[in-house]
């Protein structure tokens, strides 16, 4: 007898394709894999084909199709090709919620959360995209009410109208982290009036202090990486390198002020997160440079 016509017992094809009898007879109580006949005792047997076809029905389950799936595939109801883009799409669906279930605990776990805090972020994680951008919208819009948009020095306000933050529809997980962090941080009322008092002193001042940003990078990261301290002798030579030696004390505390007002890090903050969530080129943080210019003023 050839192997086309041999048949054998539920027992040899667990030897041949290396399952469980229990999960092959399951499989065959299921119809997905019909036997090739029955013995006299009314056993089920099995010829070559159903070796093949075990060995198809297990690649399909590994890959997380359930046997309803299996089975229109095998009955020739759908292509594999139909089935895997819709198992595809609800593995896709799957990955984005544990994503955001990831953000979310570790969020937490950084900060210490309590219950009620982590219940919150989980709930502005999953929020739609239209959600999400109505917390930006109202962030802008009660923060600068009343600033006006053609007004001198207003481009704090301008540009947080203009460039607000979208979770693409398959985020990354740093980006659904960054998500969960810049919700965090516009809903923050210190935050929120931080904002809006650099937004006001932009607009009635002008745009910002008289200190060319320039000179501040070409100058003060060097003296930072040197570990230089901005109340030194040689602080006070760097300092030299970006306003003119001979600034009366009362502008330099004025410069200070000044530039302390358009000086934060939570600001610089969103930004940075506004640019993981939209694909933005990495910026250096600019932040520390000016704290550093700040002391080197205030001594």
């Amino acid at each position: 007898m050839s192997d086309r016509t041999e048949l054998f017992s539920i027992g040899e094809l667990s030897r041949r394709t290396g399952l469980a009898v229990r999960t092959i007879r399951f499989w065959s109580d299921s119809e997905v894999i019909a036997p090739a006949g029955r013995s006299a005792g009314g056993y089920r047997l099995y010829d070559s084909a159903s070796v093949a076809r075990v060995e198809l029905v297990r690649t399909l389950r590994e890959l997380g199709l359930d046997l309803d799936a299996v089975r229109r595939v095998l009955t020739s109801r759908d292509t594999v090709q139909d089935v895997a883009e819709a198992h595809l799409e609800a593995l896709d669906t799957e990955i984005r919620t544990l994503q955001v279930r990831r953000a979310v605990l570790r969020w937490v776990a950084r900060r210490g959360s309590t219950t009620e805090e982590l219940r919150l972020m989980n709930d502005v994680a999953r929020m739609s995209a239209d959600e999400r951008q109505r917390i930006i919208d109202d962030f802008v819009r009660e923060t600068f009410e009343g600033v006006e948009e053609a007004a001198p020095g207003s481009e704090i306000a301008e540009a947080m109208r203009t460039m607000p933050a979208q979770l693409p529809d398959d985020p990354s997980a740093e980006q659904v982290e960054a998500w969960v962090e810049l919700a965090d941080l516009v809903g923050d009322t210190g935050f929120r009036d931080r904002v809006r008092e650099m937004a006001v002193a932009g607009a009635r001042g002008g745009g910002g202090p008289s200190v060319d940003p320039q000179l501040v990078f070409d100058n003060v990261p060097a003296a930072m990486a040197a570990g230089i301290d901005p109340r030194s002798a040689e602080g006070r030579e760097v300092l030299h390198r970006i306003i003119a030696p001979d600034t009366r004390a009362a502008r330099r505390a004025e410069l200070a002020d000044e530039l302390a007002t358009f000086t934060d890090e939570r600001v610089e903050r969103y930004w940075q997160l506004l640019g993981v969530l939209n694909g933005w080129p990495g910026a250096p943080a600019r932040v520390p440079a000016f704290e550093w210019l700040i002391a080197a003023l205030r001594d």
